[in-house]
């Protein structure tokens, strides 16, 4: 008998964005784990970093258009399109921050949730 492991959506739909950043070459990419902080705002946070305003674009339309095609969730809340330098994406949660490498640099968000665990992934 094969066991199958279950996974809770908030880590499925972490999974799934993290794909869709690697499809657009996101840089240094990391889930902060806030399920054992008690924290109310979400379950995770997914971080990561683009070169440019267009990349940073790229990342979340590709971010928002798989998890749409796995789950047909759109995201609760979205900002920063215009300027594109710090795009997030709200699914409640978990929560995606994408940045331009400089404003992440400048924000140092994982300093924020240093007591996250923390995941680190490869880019694509």
């Amino acid at each position: 008998m094969v066991k199958k492991k279950t996974v809770n959506l908030s880590t499925y739909l972490s999974e799934i964005a993290i794909h869709g950043i690697q499809e657009k070459k996101g840089h240094d990419i990391v889930r902060l784990d806030l399920r054992e902080l008690n924290s109310s705002v979400s379950d995770y946070f997914i971080v990561c970093n683009a070169d440019s305003s267009n990349q940073v674009k790229a990342i979340a339309d590709s971010v928002e258009d798989e998890i749409y095609k796995q789950t047909q969730t759109n995201p609760w809340h979205k900002e920063g399109q215009e300027n594109a330098e710090w795009i997030i994406l709200d699914y409640f949660d978990i929560v995606v921050h994408i940045f331009k490498t400089e404003k992440r640099e400048f924000f140092g968000i994982e300093d924020l949730w240093g007591d996250a665990e923390t995941t680190t992934y490869k880019s694509a």
